[in-house]
């Protein structure tokens, strides 16, 4: 299957202006992560607590961060997560001082419970964990732990209350106590205790993340130290597997689809985590493996017309890739621009960088890993200008082949091999 067939645009044509068009956005992408409004470091990288809780009701959100900002916590951020039924926030507190429990989770759960739980005191059963649920059903039941021992009768709970938080993970909390009785395993016992000892809040914990500045830091490097190396090992692999002209070309489209995909997700301000870096990993292998393609064709092309100029060559091998680039490009583009309309807050970093780098990674394919294959050759191939200035002038060898057939420098073009010349023996009389 085939959108483009014998095609022959021109793209080298306008080369020149669309590497100033990419140079200005990668300008833009260096701003973006050395400028004074930098990217939006997730805890991954930034550090602090990361909370996800559930609520009954529908959250007020200026409520919430109202009563953060009154218990001293005014940066936190909040945010609705998932579905809008699921009733779930984010909140994310900057890394506390030392000594200091400002922003951490039990000060947060604790300015919450004041405003949202007013007037309820006790075990919360929303809040509880499993080793707090056991400990709880060991003390309403004294007479079990005094009949038969304490390891027995916490043998004999802790099942309970692992199936008790099981079953509240499923909807995120209870909303009733009716649920409990009818959780296999729990005894009626153990339920009654839990119905007229315990309440349940308008909040539950659903998941804490804690991330140290140091910890932050050294992710910062590791995953900076992986999209470089990455870009070294692929430029080795293009230069053993081809040349290093295309070696170079390949890196620098690479580059550029990292930089360029950096600024858009900055200028949406993105929160950029682990996710992410695995995003802009997978860009430079797909946006690799699309200017391999088109270079393999070139190589295909040099061997067949020796005679043509290399940007002719790119040109040629550009239109007859031309189809299969749409196509492949567009099918993948389909696949996650659906990954980022319906794949939720947790994928949306990963699709967003996907989505963006795709539409890029194909056009550095064409105007940026080309180009840039045509000026390495230009200025360092064995006829550049720069390689013949530092290694003096090439030997010229004796041809009476026209000066119109001879080849240009830096267009990769080998010269015609010369005939030998016959040897002339004389005849006997």
């Amino acid at each position: 299957m085939e959108l483009f067939r014998d095609t022959h645009f021109d793209f080298m044509k306008y080369r020149r202006f669309w590497i100033v068009v990419s140079f200005l956005l990668v300008l833009g992408g260096v701003y973006a992560v050395f400028g004074p409004h930098r990217l939006n470091m997730g805890i991954d990288f930034a550090g602090g607590t990361q909370i996800t809780l559930g609520f009954k009701q529908t959250p007020d959100l200026d409520r919430i961060r109202g009563v953060l900002k009154q218990a001293g916590m005014g940066a936190a951020e909040i945010q609705r997560f998932g579905v809008p039924a699921a009733n779930q926030v984010i909140i994310k507190t900057a890394v506390s001082k030392e000594g200091s429990e400002e922003g951490s989770l039990d000060h947060v759960v604790a300015a919450l419970n004041r405003d949202l739980n007013q007037g309820q005191t006790g075990f919360d059963l929303n809040q509880a964990s499993a080793d707090s649920l056991t400990t709880f059903l060991l003390q309403a039941d004294p007479d079990k732990v005094a009949a038969q021992g304490p390891q027995a009768a916490r043998a004999h709970y802790e099942p309970m209350a692992t199936a008790i938080v099981a079953e509240r993970s499923k909807d995120g909390m209870f909303k009733d106590f009716g649920r409990l009785s009818r959780i296999p395993g729990v005894s009626p016992g153990a339920a009654a205790a839990l119905q007229s000892r315990a309440h349940l809040g308008s909040f539950a914990l659903l998941a804490v993340e804690n991330v140290g500045p140091q910890i932050g830091g050294e992710l910062r490097r590791q995953g900076f130290l992986a999209v470089i190396m990455s870009l070294l090992g692929m430029l080795a692999y293009i230069w053993f597997r081809f040349e290093l002209r295309f070696g170079i070309g390949a890196v620098m489209a690479s580059i550029h689809d990292v930089m360029v995909t950096l600024l858009f997700f900055w200028a949406f301000g993105l929160e950029f985590n682990l996710t992410t870096i695995a995003a802009f990993l997978t860009l430079v292998g797909y946006s690799m493996n699309d200017t391999v393609v088109i270079f393999d064709r070139v190589r295909e092309n040099m061997r067949k017309s020796r005679r043509k100029p290399l940007i002719e060559l790119m040109n040629e091998s550009i239109n007859e890739t031309l189809s299969r680039t749409i196509m492949t490009g567009g099918l993948t583009f389909l696949t996650v621009l659906a990954l980022l309309i319906l794949g939720g807050d947790v994928l949306r970093g990963f699709a967003f960088v996907m989505t963006i780098g795709i539409i890029v990674g194909t056009y550095s394919s064409v105007y940026v890993a080309s180009p840039f294959a045509l000026l390495w050759e230009k200025y360092f191939g064995s006829e550049g200008k720069l390689s013949r200035k530092s290694g003096g002038a090439p030997v010229r060898q004796s041809s009476s082949r026209p000066a119109a057939d001879r080849p240009e420098p830096g267009t990769g073009e080998q010269p015609l091999p010369q005939p030998r010349p016959r040897r002339q023996t004389r005849r006997r009389a």
